[in-house]
């Protein structure tokens, strides 16, 4: 049987609670990941992922989101639906928001000794890419569903 520990990366990007989102996208992207525990002093505290950054880039039109159909973006000049310098504005203050305003604070973890299958059903039952490993109570590492995929691969 394979256990996460087998599949499981055991260098994990992590950020911290008082890093910007602009920290933490830049974290992601350099090392090519969609996600990341948050960590303070050790301890699990969140997870940031690039489906909470992009929540962030969705402009709140009083209270719920209005997205105009095609057909009314061709009769409404651009300028109208949204003004340039709220926009460039709005997006600085995403930048400078902290990630732990904005990260998952209800993470689903799984032990370095559980089994491949109970991660993958972990994953699936609540559609997440990505779980925290770990022994304990410290983060060990980290398993994505492409680590399980690979796992899977070499059997």
């Amino acid at each position: 049987m394979m256990k996460v520990k087998d599949v499981m990366n055991p260098d994990v990007v992590f950020c911290k609670p008082d890093d910007t989102v602009r920290e933490a996208a830049k974290l992601l992207k350099e090392n090519n990941i969609s996600g990341a525990p948050v960590l303070e002093d050790g301890q699990l505290v969140g997870v940031v992922s690039e489906a909470d950054l992009l929540e962030l880039l969705v402009i709140p039109e009083k209270g719920n989101l209005w997205l105009p159909s095609p057909f009314e973006v061709i009769e409404v000049p651009i300028r109208e639906l949204l003004s340039w310098e709220e926009t460039k504005k709005m997006l600085s203050d995403v930048g400078s928001t902290k990630v732990e305003e904005m990260m998952t604070k209800e993470v689903h973890t799984i032990s370095s000794e559980a089994s491949v299958e109970e991660a993958s059903e972990l994953m699936v039952r609540h559609r997440i890419n990505r779980l925290p490993v770990m022994e304990n109570d410290r983060v060990v590492g980290i398993v994505t569903r492409g680590d399980i995929i690979e796992g899977l691969a070499k059997l």
